[in-house]
């Protein structure tokens, strides 16, 4: 669970510019301090993971900070989304839509939409 938690925490300040500690410890049922010690953990792996504190800190990346996505080309990038918004119209995958937006660095303007209703 402890490296899903890290791999989530990277996703979500992806498509996000900031989160507070308490924001991300409700998320992932742990408490502030489980956050700063994964925040910890990040840092030592080299992602460029920052907590800023007082109003308006919190937890994020640097500006540029992308995980490696070279195993898929931009067209498998687009395949993998346009199922996933496919999916996520059905009711199912709008979480891993959401996760996989952010790591492709794509948005979800001009993509193709799924109507299934009648």
């Amino acid at each position: 669970m402890h490296t899903g938690r890290l791999f989530e925490i990277v996703y979500l300040l992806q498509s996000r510019p900031r989160m507070t500690a308490r924001e991300l410890a409700k998320r992932f049922e742990v408490s502030v301090r489980t956050i700063y010690r994964d925040i910890d953990a990040l840092s030592a792996a080299g992602v460029p993971v920052y907590a800023a504190r007082g109003g308006g800190g919190g937890v994020g990346l640097l500006p540029g900070y992308v995980l490696d996505r070279s195993l898929l080309t931009d067209g498998e990038q687009d395949e993998i989304l346009y199922a996933l918004r496919a999916m996520a119209a059905a009711g199912m995958g709008g979480a891993a839509l959401e996760k996989l937006a952010g790591l492709f660095q794509k948005s979800g303007d001009g993509w193709l939409e799924v109507d299934f209703s009648p």
